[in-house]
C-alpha cells in the first residue's frame, strides 16, 4: 500500500459514524484476508520440475544415428505427449538489447515460438523453440520441461503439412552467468532441436530466474500430418 502519486498527506481524519466504522472495519478484513491469500499461495506455490543428473544425456543425435534433414519449411505448432504440451507456434527474432525475443508474459505465456533466424525444425543445423516456465497466473507452456527424459518424443509440425519428430537426447540446466551459447545455438552437422525455458532459482530482487533449462533433441523420423491421406 501506498500514499497516492500526488507528493500530499492523506486528509485529516474526521469522526466517521457507525455504518462508515462498520464499513471501515469490513475493507480492513478483506485487506487481511487478501494478505493472507498472498502468503497462503507463496508457500504453496509449486516449482518447475528440475532436470536430474541422469537425463543430461548426449548432445549428438539420437542413438548416433543422424535422420533426414527435411526440407526448409515454417513451423506451425509443438507437440510434446510426456508433459502434455500442445502449442501453436509463434515466429519471434531478436528485441531490441539483442537478446532472442520472448512470447509477451501478460498474453501469450502459453504459447511457444520458433526462432526465426534458427533453422526451421527438420533442417540441417540447429533449431530453437522456447517458452516461458510461469507467468504471474501459474504454470506457464513450458512450466514441466525440466522433466523431459532422453528418448521422449517432441513433434513439431510444418506449414507443408509433415510432422518432423525428434527424440530428447539431454536435459540440462544452465546458470545465466555461464551460458553456453555456443553449444545450444551453434551449428550441428544434423537436424538439432533446441527447447529453452527458464528454471533454478527466483531472484525476487531482479524478479527473473538465474538459470535456464535447456532440452537437446534430434530428428529420428517424419510423416504425413493427420488428414493430409498420406
Amino acid at each position: 500500500m501506498s500514499w497516492p502519486q500526488t507528493g500530499c498527506a492523506p486528509p485529516p481524519r474526521t469522526l466517521a459514524s457507525p455504518a462508515a466504522r462498520v464499513a471501515g472495519l469490513a475493507g480492513v478484513l478483506l485487506i487481511l484476508a487478501g494478505v493472507v491469500a498472498i502468503g497462503v499461495a507463496v508457500v504453496a506455490q509449486v516449482h518447475a520440475p528440475r532436470p536430474s543428473a541422469a537425463a543430461a544425456g548426449i548432445l549428438g543425435p539420437f542413438e548416433g544415428k543422424a535422420y533426414g534433414p527435411l526440407r526448409r519449411s515454417l513451423p506451425v505448432s509443438v507437440d510434446i505427449p510426456a508433459i502434455g504440451v500442445h502449442s501453436k507456434l509463434l515466429h519471434l527474432g531478436v528485441s531490441a538489447d539483442g537478446t532472442i525475443e520472448v512470447p509477451p508474459l501478460q498474453t501469450r505465456a502459453g504459447e511457444a515460438a520458433w526462432y526465426r533466424y534458427s533453422a526451421t525444425p527438420g533442417q540441417l543445423g540447429t533449431s530453437v523453440i522456447e517458452g516461458h516456465v510461469d507467468s504471474y497466473r501459474g504454470a506457464a507452456v513450458f512450466f514441466r520441461l525440466g522433466s523431459l527424459r532422453p528418448g521422449d518424443t517432441i513433434e513439431v509440425t510444418l506449414a507443408d503439412r509433415i510432422v518432423a519428430v525428434f527424440r530428447v537426447t539431454g536435459v540440462r540446466q544452465y546458470l545465466k552467468s555461464h551460458y553456453p551459447a555456443k553449444i545450444i545455438y551453434g551449428g550441428t552437422g544434423f537436424a538439432a532441436l533446441r527447447l529453452i525455458t527458464c528454471g533454478g532459482v527466483f531472484d525476487y530482487a531482479t524478479r527473473n530466474y538465474l538459470s535456464s533449462t535447456v532440452v537437446f533433441a534430434s530428428l529420428t523420423s517424419s510423416r504425413p500430418a493427420r488428414g493430409t491421406g498420406g
